[in-house]
């Protein structure tokens, strides 16, 4: 008879990969806002009011994600300063944003 693995090791290791998944996402959507905010500098014309709508609109809902986060207990340090970093970036972005806004 083989040994049975604990059946929370498996909700675990789902959770762990969906949480790395979701931090990746954040990074990666910190990175491309960040791109669309650096083009809008360099564009006047791209700073049309319905952008600047969206884009406040993004920054929003990534700083409230971000914000709200709730770390697992097995998240590691690594993943603590992501979200710290992101954190700082998220405030960053609106700076430059705001400084690209009409």
């Amino acid at each position: 008879m083989e040994p049975t693995k604990q059946p929370q090791s498996d909700v675990y290791d789902t959770f762990s990969k969906s949480w790395k998944v979701y931090i990746q996402g954040m990074e990666e959507s910190l990175h491309k806002l960040e791109k669309d905010i650096d083009e809008a500098a360099e564009m006047s014309d791209k700073c049309t009011s319905e952008w600047c709508t969206a884009t406040e609109h993004v920054i929003d809902e990534l700083a409230n994600s971000l914000f709200s986060i709730h770390e697992p207990r097995f998240s590691d340090k690594e993943d603590s300063q992501k979200i710290r970093s992101m954190k700082k970036k998220v405030h960053e972005l609106y700076a430059k944003y705001k400084s690209v806004a009409p």
